[in-house]
């Protein structure tokens, strides 16, 4: 009876995916952004889950597949608008993911809609924060104040889990889509994904040549 939950924004030029650019120009970094996000939603789709919902800033675009419910971010900072996006669940188990791992797969997911041993899941990634967090009874607590975008940022949230009495599962380490060399390595990952394709796309064509 899990709520699976991609917490998005719009792929609007000069919006997303900032740290792309150079060498990518916004509009080149934008459609990167939207093939990921893409990615993320039909892999998300694709996973048995009670609902599936988009937490969007923004619009849906045609990058939305049919199946999921679309509700806007909370104001605030990352931390709120997470916690909000939680409090929304808190009548039953919710997971949620990024849109910045194109590379994630149904595989990746499954031992996070299983209750039975633990009250937690958490998804680090390589830059020290987290792609997916899940918890068994949603708590915004839990995430409001931790700092966003930082180094310690996964290990803050999970502190927060454990000092909470927790039990908390490991999904494996991913890497976040956050600059070029991010975005090299998961298009290398994930041949076979829409980011991996768009990429390809955009690496092949000369510089100059309006991409």
């Amino acid at each position: 009876m899990t709520s699976l939950l991609v917490i998005a924004k719009q792929p609007l030029p000069g919006r997303v995916k900032t740290r792309l650019t150079p060498p990518f120009s916004p509009g080149e970094a934008a459609s990167l952004a939207e093939a990921a996000l893409a990615d993320t939603l039909t892999v998300v789709r694709r996973v048995p889950a009670e609902r599936h919902v988009l937490v969007l800033e923004g619009e849906p675009g045609p990058w939305l597949p049919p199946g999921f419910e679309v509700v806007p971010q909370a104001a605030g900072g990352l931390d709120a608008r997470l916690a909000a996006a939680f409090a929304a669940c808190r009548e039953r188990p919710a997971l949620l993911v990024g849109m910045d791992t194109p590379q994630l797969t149904p595989e990746l997911l499954a031992p996070a809609l299983c209750w039975e041993t633990y009250d937690a899941w958490f998804g680090p990634a390589t830059d020290g924060g987290f792609w997916a967090l899940g918890l068994a009874r949603p708590d915004p607590a839990l995430l409001l104040g931790v700092p966003m975008s930082r180094p310690d940022t996964g290990a803050v949230q999970q502190g927060r889990l454990r000092a909470a009495g927790l039990r908390v599962g490991t999904l494996p380490v991913l890497r976040d889509v956050d600059t070029a060399d991010d975005a090299r390595r998961v298009a290398a990952e994930a041949p076979a994904t829409r980011f991996a394709e768009r990429h390809s796309v955009l690496t092949a064509a000369p510089a100059g040549a309006g991409r």
